[in-house]
């Protein structure tokens, strides 16, 4: 098995595919900052049409392409943000919410558990002038999040309540390609409710370096002034497009064979072994319930790693280029895990409670289509 093969921790650990290394020494080479390289300019042109957006500009990371698209919404300081708690660009992109936009971030908890309402949003916006308050001025929102699919119908009803407010919307659509793979939904039908959308090359997609936000053409101006600012003004990006391209007609399309993938391997795991899963499996992840399935985490990765696997916490992440062979013995290490967290005493929390099924699955309060060979 090749190292991309065996990994679980994230679907950023793809390697670039021999067609996007033949794309990388076939690249044009002309300076991105003048705007005179032919594969930027072709990248971003594609992923404005894709979207439907009048402008998309490159980034070399998609912290970067969200904190840049944050700040090309806001003003005038105080303002505040309303984000899902528990969303990367509020977690995990170091602070740049307060540091680059100044703003204040109330976080906004799924009621559903799964994703947030247009209910859990009016609970946390600030609506009103007072010297005491930042008003809100921006909604953020993720999808996907934890892998699971925030339906275009909540999206519309969340947009129409910002809008009629003065409120601008921007989505961490890192992921968005597997909800459109998943869906069928198409980009621009996702996009059309958004100010600023970030979109991630080098997750699931699996280009090797990038991200690219979209907007209409007056917010790109802004974001690209930011961007320079940010140090992300870079010259030759023909060589980091060019692959990205490759990437979106190569990998994009067999997506959701890659959530058919994980769904098995999540039934398998809930009818032959009894595990359970914080949330519903709908596209690339699994994350393990570790208390309600009986089963240490930390054993789990020791033996993922007995077997060359990289498994990090509860979190399984899956990317086009996990092999059949890691698949099955993931399936044994998730077995060992079991039995050795019994022998030591490990009992499912919570007794038989009904859990949050995967597609086909027996057992479990959320239902869908059986998976198909």
């Amino acid at each position: 098995m090749t190292r991309s093969s065996k990994e679980f921790r994230s679907d950023t650990f793809t390697v670039p595919s021999e067609r996007m290394m033949e794309a990388i020494r076939e690249a044009s080479v002309g300076d991105s900052v003048y705007e005179e390289d032919e594969d930027t300019n072709s990248l971003q042109k594609r992923i404005q049409e894709l979207t439907g957006k009048a402008g998309a500009l490159f980034f070399p990371s998609g912290t970067m392409s969200n904190q840049v698209g944050v700040r090309s919404n806001l003003h005038q300081p105080p303002y505040s943000i309303v984000a899902d708690d528990r969303a990367h660009v509020y977690r995990n992109e170091a602070a740049g919410l307060a540091i680059l936009s100044q703003a204040i971030v109330y976080p906004a908890f799924p009621s559903n558990g799964l994703y947030l309402t247009l209910e859990d949003i009016k609970k946390r916006v600030i609506d009103f002038k007072d010297i005491h308050v930042a008003t809100t001025k921006l909604v953020c929102l993720e999808n996907t999040l934890n892998g699971i699919i925030m339906p275009l119908d909540e999206i519309k009803r969340i947009s129409e309540y910002a809008k009629a407010n003065g409120i601008r919307m921007h989505l961490d659509g890192a992921r968005l390609w597997n909800a459109s793979a998943e869906t069928g939904i198409s980009l621009k039908e996702y996009c059309q409710y958004f100010d600023t959308v970030s979109l991630c090359l080098s997750k699931g997609l699996g280009a090797p370096i990038g991200s690219v936000l979209v907007a209409d053409e007056t917010t790109i101006e802004t974001a690209r002034w930011i961007r320079k600012q940010q140090g992300g003004g870079m010259r030759q990006v023909g060589l980091l497009a060019a692959p990205a391209n490759v990437a979106i007609d190569e990998v994009w399309p067999t997506m959701k064979a890659t959530h058919l993938v994980v769904k098995k391997l999540a039934q398998y795991l809930e009818e032959e072994l009894s595990y359970k899963f914080e949330g519903p499996v709908e596209t690339n992840f699994i994350f393990i319930d570790g208390p309600r399935s009986g089963v240490d985490i930390v054993i789990l990765e020791e033996e993922a790693k007995k077997r060359g696997l990289n498994v990090v916490s509860n979190r399984l992440a899956f990317h086009y280029q996990i092999s059949p062979e890691a698949i099955e013995l993931l399936k044994e290490a998730a077995k060992a895990a079991l039995e050795r967290s019994r022998e030591i005493g490990v009992k499912p929390e919570g007794g038989d409670s009904e859990g949050i099924a995967v597609a086909g699955s027996k057992s479990g309060s959320h239902k869908y289509a059986p998976v198909k060979n």
